[in-house]
């Protein structure tokens, strides 16, 4: 009679598995079926399933011998992936923090197919980028991003890797793609898909993967189409998976379909599914812990703020390119404003003869600018609140901070000069400790002093003001006793605007005052000279 045994053995294809046997019986085999790639062999009558910690201790559970040789193989294997951090040939243009370099080769160790799980602001980015960098005979890469962040992957690019060949898809009437690296939406993909298959892609990226979480959606079907036979997928999210485990079944299936081989036993054991009369529900979650030691046994790294944090500034700010939608009606008034600079014969000229005007054009181009970005920076700030933090934007013109709580207006509590000292602190105290309050609006000079943000470490700049002091003060709303993370402060600016002209000002004269203790406060008038000059140099 065959004992219930687990052993070491090797597939057809060369590569170490766990050769399973056991006498029938309804029960074990019931279990059997539920780990993940597990195969059956009629001819040698006996089953085979990766070698995954996980696998392992559920067949010690179920009373399986298991082979010292299978134990020493696991072993050994942990051993080899904690010295196997530095080995991957990083060619970027920037350096690494060490577990961004650890999540890099987790890639690695799983041949280009892994999913990047962690939390929000350590470098999803990054860590896709350098993988590929590393690995430059792979291409062509389609990175496959949310509409809201095409610009930034683009930056991120250009950014990190030496050489790239970049190519940015647009629109739904495909062209002869010739790019190496091509960034293109969810949005547009479906009209793409075979012109992008023709390529032969080695490399699939997808960011926010929850974005093709629904079977029915083109997008999905296109992700689904252009990701089958591609030989590396590696999907990023920042989203707990274990909260919503069916948002993410699409990407695990693409990147590992061997494994995750069954979205019905998924859905049951995962999902929590329940009928609600219309249908099946299975936005639940069950067994979670077990599938969170299943998905890092497998396919999934996962770091949180907390956990390298002393690997970590105090404050990691990032500039965030967003697309402008009236780029037409901005020229001709940038030209206008050009003009009229011209007409005053010099920079100084035109602030002492004519201040109030100048800043009366200026403030129209600062206007049209965030006018022109709103909408998609709006759909930036819903991304990021999918990931479940809390977020605190900072803005100075009515018409936005409106704009984003008619938008969030159930999540979202806002601090301008019409809100009474009262309801001040009820807002504060609202998105302090109320779970469901999730976005801070707030006018940076009415709310960017003298209060406490703290339940948030995300700070977002849709405007900017006029001097670095203001800055740091809206900052610092965060950045306060009681903080435990790392803050990271996003700018969502509109490239070869009046705004990255501002930023670019501010940041020089902020890192000034950094480095002096006492140093003084940038007046207004500094900045608006320096624009001007910048404008007519």
């Amino acid at each position: 009679m065959i004992n219930k045994k687990a052993t070491l053995a090797k597939n057809q294809q060369g590569e170490k598995v766990i050769q399973i046997e056991f006498p029938y019986d309804v029960e074990t085999l019931t279990n059997i079926r539920t780990l993940p790639g597990r195969k059956w062999h009629a001819e040698q009558k006996c089953w085979s399933a990766p070698i995954f910690p996980e696998t392992i201790k559920q067949l010690e559970e179920w009373g399986f011998t298991l082979d010292d040789t299978l134990l020493e193989t696991l072993s050994t294997k942990k051993k080899e992936e904690k010295a196997n951090v530095a080995k991957v040939p990083l060619k970027l243009k920037g350096n690494l923090y060490p577990f961004q370099m650890e999540g890099v080769a987790f890639i690695e160790r799983n041949n280009g197919r892994a999913l990047v799980a962690d939390e929000m602001g350590l470098g999803k980015t990054v860590q896709a980028l350098a993988w590929i960098e590393a690995h430059p005979k792979k291409r062509p890469v389609i990175i496959v991003v949310p509409a809201s962040l095409k610009l930034n992957w683009a930056k991120e690019v250009l950014t990190w890797m030496a050489k790239p060949n970049l190519e940015i898809l647009m629109g739904t009437t495909p062209w002869k793609v010739t790019g190496d690296i091509i960034i293109i939406n969810y949005d547009v993909l479906p009209a793409w898909v075979e012109t992008l298959k023709r390529k032969r892609p080695q490399v699939l990226i997808t960011d926010e993967c929850h974005y093709y979480k629904s079977n029915k959606a083109l997008r999905t079907k296109a992700v689904k189409k252009l990701g089958k036979g591609i030989p590396h997928v590696i999907a990023l999210s920042g989203t707990p998976i274990v909260n919503k485990p069916i948002e993410a079944y699409n990407a695990l299936h693409l990147i590992r379909p061997e494994v995750f081989s069954s979205s019905q036993y998924y859905i049951q054991r995962y999902c929590d599914p329940k009928w609600n009369g219309f249908g099946l529900d299975t936005s639940g979650a069950s067994h979670t812990q077990e599938l969170h030691e299943l998905l890092t046994g497998t396919v999934m790294i996962r770091r949180l703020k907390r956990d390298v944090l002393p690997q970590l500034p105090p404050k990691v700010r990032s500039f965030v390119p967003v697309q402008l939608h009236n780029r037409g009606e901005y020229r001709d008034a940038e030209e206008d404003f050009i003009g009229f600079l011209r007409e005053t014969k010099g920079a100084e000229a035109a602030r002492r003869a004519s201040n109030a005007e100048a800043l009366a054009k200026i403030e129209a181009l600062k206007q049209l600018s965030v006018q022109g970005k709103l909408a998609e920076s709006i759909d930036w700030i819903s991304d990021f609140l999918e990931n479940g933090e809390k977020l605190v934007v900072f803005a100075v013109h009515k018409f936005v901070i409106d704009a984003l709580m008619e938008k969030f207006s159930k999540i979202a509590v806002k601090i301008d000069g019409s809100v009474s000292l009262s309801e001040r602190n009820k807002a504060v105290e609202a998105f302090q400790g109320n779970d469901k309050i999730r976005l801070f609006v707030g006018n940076i000079k009415a709310a960017g002093v003298g209060l406490t943000l703290t339940a948030s470490s995300n700070v977002v700049f849709l405007e900017l003001p006029w001097t670095p002091g203001d800055l740091s003060q809206a900052e610092d709303r965060c950045h306060r006793i009681g903080q435990k993370d790392s803050v990271n402060i996003y700018f969502l600016l509109a490239p070869d605007t009046i705004e990255e002209r501002l930023a670019h000002i501010l940041d020089s004269k902020r890192k000034v005052l950094d480095a002096v203790l006492d140093g003084e406060i940038t007046a207004q008038e500094s900045l608006l000279t320096e624009l001007i000059k910048g404008y007519i140099s």
